[in-house]
């Protein structure tokens, strides 16, 4: 039994449980807004407005959360950026209208801003090398279990209690992992009391935090393609969360509970993605030992695939069809995940934390435009395929700069140094 409770994979659980959680936190505004969009008296801009409002916030912190785990120590980060973002979920439930909508939303990226760079610093110290893809795919695997789940949840909540209950619930959830966390983790895991010699001898090797200048036009400059990559696929994940499921309730005419169920179905294809991503990655660098192979190449075809699979959504308004088109285009451009997040890892274990916050700025600013313009295009449009144009535009231009992210160039950065504290 010892061999399947190992404290890494513990951890390891505990970081997906976290991705599951922000994922419903974000995601459930999506369906929520079938009652407080009508409760509100929005239309579909503001509504979008409300999508995106977390964000600005979101997009900010990325960065600055990058640095501040990779400085103060992925414990700490993620215990303070847990507690806010759980008390916003419950904020939200209290809104009553647009403008205290859009200060929750934005209280929300306040705090989950910083949640995915903290993690992939952890990661680094508790995840072997050969297993970073698979760790990544694994996570984001559970974030998009979020994505499923929560139509489905949000709905029941909805049905029997109004939509300001689902939020409610949530946060309890949200509140409840930070405890979690803060028992199961340490920093380092040669302080954990269950970590085996025989475990520690397989992990990378301890490296203590060190105060180091960060080179950031250096950092910036080397990270740059791979965030702009991951701004062409951040615009057709946030199209997704933001408005499949009122897709579904709109154009194809759904009632609530359908559209959830077909919006469940949607996120799930993302879940496969996210996992297979995760092992194809792995495999491909075993095999090949190119990091260019298992990392930018494969990026290009998942991306390439997303395209071809948006493209019929065009030509029809059939049901099964455009069920099929949007889960095959989620399944491919979730399969790039696994290998993007592992990039920030090869090129800087130093300063994974904050390139990898870096890399996700792209992602956070398709957040902030994504929903707006898309609710726009359907607005003055009541065309519902439409904003899958961008996509496939989109998509387009990242599988051409896939190719120049060049994971297996190192970055190299100049450490002058005092220690900090561990904990």
């Amino acid at each position: 039994m010892k061999k399947y409770l190992r404290p890494t994979h513990i951890v390891l659980a505990v970081l997906a449980l976290m991705y599951f959680i922000t994922y419903l936190d974000r995601v459930n505004v999506s369906t929520a807004a079938a009652g407080f969009g009508k409760d509100f008296n929005l239309s579909k801009t503001q509504i979008g407005f409300v999508f995106s409002a977390f964000a600005y916030p979101y997009l900010i912190f990325q960065i600055i959360g990058g640095w501040v785990s990779d400085r103060f120590g992925a414990r700490r980060t993620l215990i303070a950026c847990g507690l806010i973002w759980a008390a916003a979920t419950a904020i939200t439930g209290m809104a009553t209208g647009l403008i205290s909508l859009l200060i929750a939303r934005v209280l929300l990226g306040f705090g989950e801003g910083a949640t995915f760079p903290a993690a992939t610093s952890a990661m680094s110290r508790w995840v072997v090398k050969e297993q970073r893809g698979f760790a990544q795919g694994f996570t984001h695997a559970a974030a998009r279990i979020g994505n499923a789940a929560a139509p489905a949840v949000i709905v029941a909540i909805m049905a029997s209690y109004g939509w300001r209950a689902s939020f409610y619930v949530c946060a309890l959830i949200s509140f409840a992992w930070v405890g979690l966390w803060a028992t199961v983790f340490t920093e380092y895991p040669k302080d954990h009391p269950g970590v085996s010699p025989q475990e520690l001898a397989e992990l990378p090797p301890p490296r203590p935090r060190v105060a180091i200048a960060v080179p950031w036009p250096r950092l910036i400059a080397r990270m740059l393609p791979v965030t702009v990559v991951y701004f062409c696929y951040g615009w057709t994940l946030w199209l997704y969360l933001s408005w499949i499921p009122q897709y579904f309730l709109h154009s194809q005419h759904l009632d609530l509970k359908q559209s959830a169920l077909f919006s469940s179905g949607v996120f799930f294809a993302g879940v496969v993605g996210d996992t297979l991503g995760g092992i194809v990655t792995d495999r491909l660098l075993k095999s090949s030992k190119r990091l260019e192979v298992a990392r930018s190449y494969m990026v290009c075809i998942c991306m390439f695939l997303t395209l071809l699979s948006l493209i019929p959504l065009m030509f029809t308004h059939s049901l099964g069809l455009s069920l099929a088109c949007l889960s095959a285009g989620f399944f491919f451009a979730e399969m790039t995940i696994a290998p993007m997040w592992a990039i920030p890892m090869d090129i800087s274990v130093e300063h994974c934390g904050t390139a990898s916050g870096i890399m996700n700025t792209g992602s956070a600013l398709a957040a902030i435009i994504s929903p707006v313009v898309s609710g726009y295009l359907i607005d003055v449009s009541g065309n519902w395929q439409l904003p899958f144009v961008g996509s496939m535009i989109l998509m387009g231009i990242g599988l051409v700069l896939s190719l120049r992210m060049h994971p297996e160039r190192k970055f190299v950065a100049m450490v002058a140094a005092e220690p900090t504290a561990a904990n």
